[in-house]
Order: structure tokens, then sequence, then C-alpha cells
């Protein structure tokens, strides 16, 4: 039996008991008991009790740490500075998201011009007495008049749409629901919108896309496209820059989609663009040449992404040609802006940022960058003049910069003050090997006269999964960490797309062990290297990173000091019938009643592999009441099943928020509160003093 790494720094706490019931099922012959199964039933008396027992010993035994309230304290100090949205160029206004610094939610702001503050439009704070009703997304009309929002209620997937009147400040009486990720489109005269809705709001049915008039009822909404050749995908249209035709996107998962087109001159005829699902298209916009050339970012016969343009209107042998070719550093994104395609390459995991002529693929150069960091946005379209955009890194708040397409002049428009020093610290990239050998990155951020004597706190942080790529990005919660004396560090693991799709489709399915593989092999770099001890370590993760934590939670507990599992997917043998969405993880997770994608569910299943040792590290739990995208009861089972296996005096505790969702949409005082728990526990978990929290870094 493995010894702990930790839990002599916390106090030991009694948990609830949970009941255990006798429920078993048959996986392709192999029985497999699943003794918490009543805890999925959410609404049920008995798991409201449970949540309530279980939060009536984890809150009060949180608020009690010492780390605890000078942490709150320091936390809502480093968020109170300002923060910006990337612009949206419509009708020569811009539209974007600004926090004063004092806000629960970004409010929506309309300028006229670059840098200006404007006036608020949409002021989401007033809309709740709590703040949890959040700006889930906004469009402007083409001619910036009116701009649909999408507003959601405790962090909920399911969105409401309203349109308000620019000038006015006033909502039209439109009112849209059953939609959730929807995009909307509008048409080019701005006479209404397409988006996306779910028939009776049933997530477990197929969205149609419909088109919205402005001053009509949803009810008289037309349809336009339904898919009504295949079970499982999902339709998105968007509207091309000259109003001609609408893209839809067909999404099957992570791995492929295909592309139909459908025409607005009023025959509603569909052109069938890609049907093959050899890879993954993503639409970027329209250009006007000898005819429209929609273009695409595209994984089809490019692990690593290139850019293709096609014209529709020409035989299917001659209609396609590439813009951009595939290189050696995967494309994140890319954007058709003013006659130039932005693409965004990641080398080892950080922006690089080139242009090139959308006509001829002509290499127009690359866009200087502050550092080694991330980038989002660049906004516009084939007509726009100019494109914003975010930079960001892990010692740098969100700049917005604006590039003037023709000039090549680059300008920061809002660049926050955060009022902090931090020229303490400094980022430095290591490389870790996976048990198979493949080179792990790992970002490290600490103070740059940290000792590798095996003594420092460290928080590791991972996701690896869903193409999703981790960069380098600030956050005021991980600056409070390294004022705590924490080291900061990222690892990089297959399953995310920093390198392509190969690299993605290693993390998958069958080869899913490879990233949970990959996060040990760099909490064993960073020990062997001298930067911390297994007492030193702990390990943090959210939704498919939550599942990360808790499977290697399960496989390597001595490896580790603390874990911070957040909004997991826990049980794998069962995620994909809680929602029509959870299904389509199938292509990262496969599904259980395939033989091979549960022998390798079954073996790193968190729920299923916890009690395979009987000493976990102090382990807390987050989660959230609201959450329908990664539903609690994930959480929940896990949480009894570590707290029925756990033999040693460290505490296993669950935090359930009753106000939230999965995340998005959180408001700043619940993420600061949320955040001062996890510091706190994981603080007092690794032995870490009391420092005086500024103490790294001096506020002016």
């Amino acid at each position: 039996m493995a010894a702990c790494a930790t839990g002599s720094h916390l106090r030991p706490v009694a948990t609830p008991n949970t009941a255990v019931t006798s429920v078993v099922d048959d996986f392709n012959g192999t029985t497999v008991p699943d003794p918490y199964r009543w805890m999925e039933s959410l609404d049920a008396p008995a798991v409201k009790d449970w949540v309530a027992r279980q939060n009536g010993v984890t809150l009060p035994y949180l608020a009690a740490l010492p780390h605890r309230a000078p942490l709150q304290k320091r936390l809502a100090e480093l968020y109170r500075y300002e923060r910006f949205g990337v612009p949206v160029e419509a009708g020569g206004r811009l539209f974007f998201l600004r926090n004063d610094g004092r806000q629960s939610q970004a409010a929506l702001h309309v300028a006229d011009q670059p840098g200006d503050l404007g006036r608020r439009l949409i002021e989401p704070d007033s809309l709740s007495g709590d703040a949890t009703v959040s700006l889930a997304r906004f469009v402007p009309s083409p001619d910036g008049k009116h701009v649909a929002y999408a507003l959601s209620v405790s962090g909920s997937d399911w969105t409401t749409w309203h349109v308000r009147e620019v000038n006015s400040g006033q909502d039209l009486p439109d009112l849209l629901r059953e939609t959730k990720f929807t995009r909307v489109s509008w048409a080019r005269d701005s006479s209404g919108f397409f988006y996306s809705r779910y028939p009776q709001a049933d997530d477990q049915r197929q969205p149609v896309i419909h088109f919205h008039r402005l001053g009509a009822a949803q009810l008289d909404d037309k349809a336009v496209y339904a898919v009504t050749d295949h079970a499982t995908r999902v339709p998105e249209g968007q509207v091309t820059t000259d109003g001609r035709l609408l893209v839809v996107s067909l999404e099957e998962g992570t791995s492929s989609s295909g592309v139909d087109v459908v025409s607005l001159d009023g025959s509603g005829r569909v052109q069938r663009l890609f049907d093959d699902y050899r890879g993954y298209y993503d639409y970027i916009g329209s250009r006007q040449g000898q005819g429209t050339e929609l273009l695409f970012r595209t994984s089809r016969g490019a692990a690593r992404w290139q850019v293709i343009a096609v014209d529709p209107a020409r035989p299917a042998g001659e209609r396609e040609r590439v813009v951009v070719p595939e290189s050696a550093d995967a494309i994140e994104s890319a954007a058709l802006v003013g006659g130039t395609v932005f693409v965004t390459r990641l080398h080892d995991a950080h922006a690089v940022v080139t242009r090139y002529d959308a006509a001829t693929g002509r290499l127009l150069g690359d866009l200087a960058l502050p550092g080694l960091g991330s980038v989002s946005g660049f906004t516009g379209d084939e007509r726009s003049a100019a494109t914003y955009f975010s930079y960001t890194d892990f010692l740098s708040p969100a700049r917005i910069l604006r590039f003037d397409v023709r000039s090549g002049a680059l300008q920061a428009v809002h660049a926050p003050d955060l009022g902090a020093d931090l020229s303490a610290y400094v980022t430095e990239q290591v490389f870790a090997r996976s048990r198979d050998g493949t080179r792990v990155p790992i970002f490290l951020v600490h103070r740059r006269d940290m000792r590798r004597d095996g003594r420092n706190p460290v928080m590791l942080y991972g996701y690896g999964g869903f193409d999703i790529s981790l960069t380098p990005s600030f956050s005021a919660g991980v600056l409070a960490w390294l004022e705590l004396g924490g080291v900061y560090a990222v690892a990089t693991l297959r399953g995310g797309g920093e390198y392509g799709r190969e690299w993605y489709q290693a993390g998958t399915r069958t080869r899913k062990q490879n990233v949970f593989d990959d996060f040990i092999g760099a909490a064993e770099h960073l020990v062997q290297s001298g930067v911390t001890a297994p007492s030193r370590l702990v390990i943090r993760g959210g939704s498919n990173g939550g599942l990360l934590i808790g499977a290697v939670l399960a496989q390597r507990p001595e490896l580790f000091g603390a874990a911070l599992p957040d909004v997991g997917v826990m049980d794998m043998l069962r995620y994909h019938l809680a929602s029509a969405n959870a299904r389509l993880w199938a292509d990262d997770y496969g599904l259980s009643d395939n033989a091979a994608d549960f022998k390798a569910q079954i073996a790193y299943s968190p729920y299923h592999n916890i009690g395979r040792h009987h000493c976990y590290p102090p382990t807390l739990v987050t989660t959230a009441e609201q959450d329908d995208r990664v539903v609690p009861w994930h959480s929940f089972k896990f949480t009894a099943a570590l707290q029925a296996a756990q033999r040693c005096p460290s505490p296993t505790l669950i935090r359930v928020e009753t106000r939230a969702g999965h995340g998005a949409g959180k408001p700043v005082w619940m993420q600061v509160e949320e955040i001062a728990d996890q510091w706190a526990f994981a603080a007092s978990a690794l032995g870490m003093p009391l420092p005086a929290l500024a103490g790294g870094v001096q506020s002016r």
C-alpha cells in the first residue's frame, strides 16, 4: 500500500455517511457495480439532503482555514482592475465587453472611436440581486442599429435571446428560447438573423436552424435547415459577407464535420459541399473574386491544419485551392479580414501570428506580439479595414490591439493597469517525458529567485482533451497563488490541440491513458528536477481536466500533496446518458457499449478506480448544482467513493455551489469565494506559511 504524500497539515474531519445500493450493470459480459446510482436523480430529496449535509461540513471547515480570510481579501483586490473584451465593429460602431474592476459581470459597451469607453448598453449586474444572470453572447446587426444578446441564468448552457435597439437602449419585444450553444448570424440587410434551437427545449433532439425576423414572434420563425439523414450531427449557420449563402457546419463530435450551403435567394436550395467526414472544417469567412469563395481552416489531409478556399459554383474537382499550407506548427485559428488571412499557429504552445494575402496565398509577414503568450479575436470580415484582437500571457492581463489591414499599423487600444509590479516573476518552459518517451512541455511561472531545492509549493494544472490548447493567459487567481509563495505550472498534454490532430487523437478513446501518463510524467519531472516534492505538489483541473485529476489521483495518490478536481467527468461508463451534448464527447471518450472503448474506460474511470488504494491526499472536489454540461452527479458519485475508500486522516471534501453552472458567467464575487476556498485548502495541505499576501507583488 502506497503512503500518502501529505495530510498532516490539515485536521481530519468526519464526513457524512452515504447510502449504498446494490445496482450492477453488465458491459459486454463484464459486471460492474454502481453503488451510488441513486445520486443521478438530482432532484430527489435524498440527493438534496446529501448535498446539504456535505456542504454543512465543507463550508465551515474551509471558512476556518487560516489562509481563507486573507486570501479572499487579496483576491478581491487583485480582481479590481479594468478589463476588456475584443471589439466587434458594425455600422461604424464598436461593441465590446468591459468590466470597470468593480462589476461582478462585464457590461456591453458601444463606442464610436477606437479606445473610447463609449456608453454602457447592457448592464448584467442590474438584472439580478446576486449577479448570477450573465451576458453569454452578443452579436450586433451589420448596420449597427441592433444587438442580439443572450442571457444565461446561474451559468446554465440554456440561453434566452433578446434584441436591443442601440440608439434608445431599449429592448424590442423579441424573445427567443430553446437555445444552447447557438451561433447567431444576421442577414446582411439587418432584417433578422439565423440561429439554431432545440425543438421543445429538448437537447436529446437535434437543433434546427431558424430565421428570426425582427419584431416577429418566435412561433413565426421559419425553419430553414434541419438534419434529416443522421442522428447526432449538429447544424450551425453563418451568412456569407455578400448575404447570398448560409454556410452550415455539421459538427459530429470533435474529430470531423461536414458542410452544406443553403442558397438565400428564396429557393432554399441546399448544396452538399463536404460530406466525407475525413476532417474538420472551420468556416472563417467569404471573399468575392470571380465568384464567391468560402474559406475554411481544415484538418482534412493536414494533421496540423491548413486554410483552403472553395468556390461552390465550380465543379467538384476544380473548386478548391490551398491558401495557407500545413507547416511544422499547428494552426490554432484563422480569420479573414480585409483581404488578409490572419493565421495563429502554436509553437510549443505559444502563439505566432502570420498574415497571408487571401487571393494569392502570398506571405505578408508576421505580426509583432509583445511576448510568448496567447491571442484571440481578429474580428471583422472581407470588407473591414481593421481588425481587433487580444494578447495575454501568464504575467500580462489581456490588452486589446488594433491592426490596420491597409497600413500595417498596430496600436494598443485598451491596456489594463493591474496596479501591481510583476517584475519579481518570470515564465520559463521546461520539458518532461511521458511513460512512452513523448516530450511533454511545461510552463513554469515563479519568482526569479526560486531555488530548486525540492521545497517549492507547486500547483500543476492540466486539461488534455477536445483538441483544446492550453496557452499562456493571465489570472488574478494565479497571481494570488504566486504571492503566497507558490509556483504555477501548466502541462501541455496529448488530447489537446497544441501540436495538431495527431497530438489530439493520441489522447482520445482507447489512447486516453496517454493524457494521464503525460501529466504524471510532468509531475515526476517537477520532483526529479528539484522544483518540488510530492508533499508540496497540488494538482488542479476542471471539466475534462477534472477527469484528469480524478484519474491520476486514483492511479498515483502518493505522487501528490493535494488535489482540486473541478466539475469533472468522473463516471466514464455513463457520461453519455446525461444529455445529447454529452454523447457528442464520444470522439474523445468512446462509448461503453463498444467493447474496446469499455476496456479503456474501465481502466481509468475515476469513479470506478477509487478504492484500489487506501490512502489519498487531501482532496477538495468542486461542482455546481446548476451545471447542465457536466452534470454534478459525476462529482457526487466520485466523492462518495473517495470518502468510502479513504483510510488516512487526510480530508476528502466536496463543495457544491448552489447558484452556478459549469463555470461560464460566474460573477466575480463567486469566483473570489471559490478560489479562496480552493487555494486555502491547498495552502494548508502543503504546509505553506501565512505571509503578507502582497509581499511578492506590492500594490501601488
